[in-house]
Parts: structure tokens; sequence; C-alpha cells
């Protein structure tokens, strides 16, 4: 069926340089042709996850696909492996792991397929057909795009590798998404909706019970997609400093100031200290969904309000399960103990912003504490079924219900992104020479071969110390220049690498 043409141009659109991209003709890598390429951890005394490290990268590798002149995709790229789809949500997540294995394939390429489709107005539909290329959903379907994440791995990308050549691509193509989402996706007040496969989180129960879960905006005032976009906006701001267009990012900074007082307004409860989405009725729905988290990375808790909205996070009635953290509190009642998919299952995605978020706010030890737990809970099922998967159960050691296997994906992200980042403590800032080392385990651990920028080459080790207060000994090389920041309990020193 063919519809009349209504698009209103955006002038962004126009900027894109991926719509008439050549598709790429590179051979695919085999992973064990370039297994030597990839960073490799070791871990004294914990041989399980540096299995499961390994195992995550074979199943990512064997995801890897080329385009095809039927689908329309202009390079190679890692498949979200669910449904011969290409994600949106899934490849954001995906391509956060990934990221550490560009030195054997360019996963971040992934994302410019989803470029190369945007429409004329500015629309990036959340699933692309691999077989066809064509958008899965209608532009106006309530389920058709989101959540607003690409602006994040974009970002983080950025600070790994610090290509600034990068940003100057892809920044009107957020910059055009995210005004089609304000434009087409927000109520008269200028707060955001989407809908349950829109936000990603299938089947949360946030809505009023007359509303479908999954395919409906409900009228109501989604307090992820409103943090999102703060987010989004956020980071724009930042790219527009790097490549030197923040004279055009007046109507962005607006909306930071607008939502940012929205949401702690009118989203925000005083007496249980946590961020809900807002029925139509004006009344907060009360459901205390992991998507409130995002607050924490956009940086919008008021510093007298965090100590309270972090709690939750270690309170064993909500969110601090055996396996944290699940997507939907445990005081629910519709909470399911098997994860009933997003009514409580823990998702590598969701986990993996929430530790970034505590990280922005100085909460390194809750992180780490988090991660631990996380990974482990990982490691246990990994090492009874010999396989990851898409989601797990909060309350012991088995998938979630239901959970597809071998599902990297996104649960790339604990082997992986949480190992590096958030067990050992490695946190890259390659635009400013900079990694940080928060040194909290006790056992001997480090990397070789981590990636710093398009040419570093980093070996790193940390030996084993008796107590957290202890001074690391760590021996660190370099073939570019580095400054190595090592912290720990108490202590701090920095070193001066390449």
């Amino acid at each position: 069926m063919s519809y009349l043409d209504m698009y209103v141009d955006n002038q962004f659109v126009k900027e894109n340089v991926f719509l008439k991209m050549a598709a790429e003709k590179k051979d695919l890598p085999i992973f064990e042709n370039v297994k030597e390429v990839l960073p490799g951890p070791f871990w004294e005394g914990h041989d399980v996850a540096i299995s499961c490290y390994w195992k995550a990268w074979e199943l990512a590798f064997k995801n890897l696909k080329k385009p095809m002149p039927e689908n329309g995709f202009v390079t190679n790229y890692i498949d979200t492996a669910f449904n011969n789809c290409l994600f949106m949500w899934d490849s954001s997540f995906i391509l956060l792991f990934a990221r550490y294995g560009k030195h054997a394939f360019d996963f971040q390429k992934t994302l410019d397929n989803l470029y190369a489709k945007q429409h004329r107005d500015g629309f990036i539909c959340r699933e692309i057909n691999e077989v066809d290329g064509k958008d899965r959903f209608h532009r106006f379907d309530v389920v058709s795009t989101g959540p607003n994440i690409l602006p994040f791995t974009e970002w983080e990308y950025y600070l790994n590798y610090g290509e600034k050549e990068r940003l100057e691509k892809v920044f009107p193509v957020l910059a055009a998404y995210h005004l089609w989402l304000k434009e087409f996706r927000t109520w008269s007040d200028g707060s955001y909706w989407s809908s349950g496969w829109g936000c990603g989180m299938d089947n949360t129960p946030r809505l009023e019970k007359k509303y479908h879960e999954s395919f409906s905006h409900g009228h109501m005032v989604w307090v992820d997609a409103c943090i999102q976009q703060i987010l989004s906006a956020k980071l724009l701001v930042k790219m527009s400093d790097v490549i030197g267009r923040r004279p055009e990012m007046q109507e962005f900074e607006e909306e930071i100031a607008l939502l940012s007082d929205f949401v702690n307004r009118k989203l925000w409860d005083p007496d249980s200290a946590f961020y809900y989405d807002l029925w139509k009725s004006g009344e907060l729905n009360h459901v205390k969904s992991i998507g409130a988290y995002w607050a924490l990375h956009a940086d919008i808790v008021p510093d007298d309000q965090m100590v309270r909205f972090i709690s939750h996070l270690g309170n064993e009635n909500e969110f601090n399960r055996p396996h944290p953290i699940p997507t939907l509190s445990a005081d629910h009642p519709e909470y399911k103990e098997d994860g009933g998919y997003w009514r409580g299952g823990v998702w590598a995605p969701t986990n993996y912003m929430v530790l970034k978020g505590l990280h922005k706010n100085g909460d390194d030890a809750l992180a780490h504490e988090i991660a631990i737990k996380h990974l482990d809970y990982v490691l246990k099922v990994y090492e009874s079924t010999g396989t990851l998967w898409e989601n797990y159960s909060p309350e012991k050691a088995a998938p979630g219900n239901p959970a597809m296997p071998n599902f990297v994906g996104w649960s790339g992200l604990p082997p992986i992104a949480v190992l590096f980042e958030y067990v050992f403590g490695l946190k890259p800032d390659v635009p400013n020479d900079t990694l940080e080392w928060d040194v909290r385990l006790l056992d001997a651990h480090g990397i070789s071969r981590y990636p710093y920028g398009n040419n570093g080459i980093l070996q790193l080790r940390c030996e084993k110390r008796t107590s957290p207060k202890e001074k690391p000994v760590i021996i660190a090389e370099s073939n570019v220049p580095v400054t190595l920041v090592v912290k720990w309990d108490g202590g701090k020193e920095t070193l001066m690498l390449g």
C-alpha cells in the first residue's frame, strides 16, 4: 500500500552521509583467526570467568553478517540474533561490550545500517528487516521506535577511541532523530510517551489495566523516555562542543532544562524517593521500574535525594535480590521469581545502565558490589548450561523464563564490559589521554592487549593484595602516551605510560 507523501524535511537529515554510502565489501573475520587480537583478561582463581569471556566473543563473531543488495545495508555488522531484524535498542547495548573488539572487527559500524535507513523527517525505525531492509513498523505506530540511546553508545565509543571524525558524521543523524521524537512523541507539556515495545521493556506492568501493556502508550508520561531524552540532549551538546557546533544547540539546551525540571517536579515522589510514570489521571503509577535509574546516568537527581533514591538498590524487598537487579521491584504484586521477562528478570543492558549511573555519581563501591554479584550469577548459569542467556532469574542461578540461549546479543555485557569496567575497574577517557583503574579486587588480575584509542595497546597487571587498603603493585606498559590513574581504598597514584 502506498501513502501520500506527508514528510516535513529535517535540515539535519540533509547532512546524513550514511544515506548515500556505498556498501562495504569486506570479508568477515573468523573468531579463531582474530582471537589473539582481542583483549586477553586474566583473573587469578576465576577460570570460569575467563572461559565465559571467550565464549561471549565466540558467540558474537558467529553473528557477524554482510550487507546485501536486497536489504540496502551499508556495512558489515553484528546481528541482534533474535528475529532476523536489526534492533536499535539491542545494537546500542551490544556495541558497548563489542567496542573492546574493535581491532578485530569494527562493530561500531553496525549502527551505520540504522543511520542509512533514516527518513527525511529524522525518524529511524527500531527494527529493520535484514532480508529486505524495510522498516518493521510504520513510523507513526506507537511501537515504531525507541529507546533513544544511540548518543549514549556513540559517546562511549568516543571515550574509548577519541574519533572526532565519527562524531562529526553521526551528530546530524542523532540530532534529527532526537527532534523527530520531540515532534511526534510528546504531550503538550513537553513530556514524552512510549509503549512497552517502544521502551524496550515489553511487559512491565506500568500502564492502567485498561491498556495493552506492550502496544499502547496509555496516555501516560513515560519516565524512562523523558530521562533518555535528557541524556540524549546532554550528549548531543557535548558532541557539539567537540565538533564546534554549539551555537545550534539552543533548542536542546532548553529541553534539558524543561524536562529536568518536569521530571523532578512531576515524576518524583518524595515519600517513597522514587521516579514514576504519570497516568492520564494525574496519578503516579507507583510501579518501581529499573527504567527510573536512567536518572543517574542523565545526572538529574538532586543531591539531597540521591542517597534515598540509590537506597532502593540495597533494599532486599525491592531491587537487592540474590541476583541483582530485577527490572521490576520485588515488592510489586506482579513480580515474578523466574523473571517473567520484564516482570523481574535480570537483564544485562539495564544492569549496565545502572552501573554506569552509579559511577557517574561517585558510588563506585556499590557499582562494584552489584557487578560482582551480577557476574557471579551469570557465571553460575554459564557453568551449568554452557552458555549465556537473554535474561536471568532474580532469585536463583537460572535463566529467566522465558529466555533465549546463546544470546550474544547484549548478554555479552557482563563477561566483557562489566568485567573490565566494574569488576576490574578500568575506565578509559581517550580524549583526555587518561585511563582510570579503580582497584577493588584482592586477586591478581589484568588485561593484555587492552585497546586504547585506534593505535594504543596496553598491557595491564595488578598483583595480589592482602587487604583493600594495601597499595596495588601495578605493572603496565603502553605503546602510546597514557596517564594511568590508579585508585584504591584510601589511596591514589598517577603513572605516566608510553
